[in-house]
């Protein structure tokens, strides 16, 4: 909470993350091996409405936007608990994230089992 009582911006961002981390890195997962090696390349946050303490447990709904050879786009929309899935999201947010290959410090293509899981997820 901040000094106007609703989520913060900084504490906003680290819920979208703890919620991509066991979708996306949880052992078992054909995208585990990214957390080997990737990077965030770009975050959109768009505040539609006020989160309060009161509203959690926040639900959030993630997808793929967008899949390429060596990123891909995560679409989130964030609800307060309990809300209709089909009411508007407080939150609508995005991150892009590349795969990454730590020893040559290089970008690396999307492997075909990583592709296929992704691929799932598209437009959810």
């Amino acid at each position: 909470m901040d000094v106007f009582q609703h989520v913060n911006h900084a504490r906003m961002v680290t819920l979208l993350e703890e919620a991509r981390i066991p979708w996306l890195f949880e052992d078992g997962r054909p995208t585990a091996p990214l957390r080997q090696g990737c990077v965030l390349v770009d975050l959109h946050v768009r505040y539609r409405g006020q989160l309060r303490h009161e509203d959690t447990p926040l639900d959030i709904a993630m997808w793929i936007e967008q899949l390429r050879a060596v990123d891909f786009t995560v679409g989130y929309e964030v609800r307060a608990a309990g809300a209709a899935p089909d009411s508007p999201a407080a939150v609508v947010a995005s991150t892009q994230i590349a795969a990454f290959d730590i020893e040559t410090q290089r970008l690396r293509r999307i492997a075909p089992a990583e592709r296929d899981y992704l691929a799932e997820w598209m437009d959810r």
